[in-house]
């Protein structure tokens, strides 16, 4: 299929494609021409990198996964980097929570004192 019909079924632009090719995240698809087509692994593909950029993975890291190797995914790879994911947004998640309480601990020393950061008339 043609990259168009690639772009809509796999949700990419066709800006995007190219660039993926460029920086050697996809596989360079064979040509008719001076068209390119592209197979059900290349759309496979394509959908794994837009959906792995909505839970927070960056091309780069995405073309440290891929590496050198264009017969596909190393999957040992792929659960280390998902365990590494998980953890940073573990630490993440930890650290906002603090910052809640932090902020919660604050209003309430506020209310108890009876201050109001923000009534400048007194």
């Amino acid at each position: 299929m043609y990259i168009g019909k690639a772009a809509q079924l796999s949700g990419a632009t066709i800006k995007s494609i190219r660039h993926y090719e460029r920086i050697g995240l996809l596989p360079a698809p064979r040509r008719q021409g001076s068209y390119r087509l592209y197979d059900q692994q290349s759309i496979a593909l394509l959908s794994l990198i837009k959906c792995a950029q909505k839970l927070g993975f960056s091309l780069k890291e995405m073309q440290a996964l891929v590496g050198d190797d264009q017969a596909g995914l190393p999957m040992e790879r792929v659960r280390q980097a998902i365990a590494g994911k998980k953890a940073q947004l573990q630490a993440q998640i930890q650290a906002l929570q603090l910052q809640h309480q932090g902020l919660l601990e604050l209003q309430s020393s506020l209310e108890q004192n009876h201050y109001d950061c923000f009534d400048y008339t007194a």
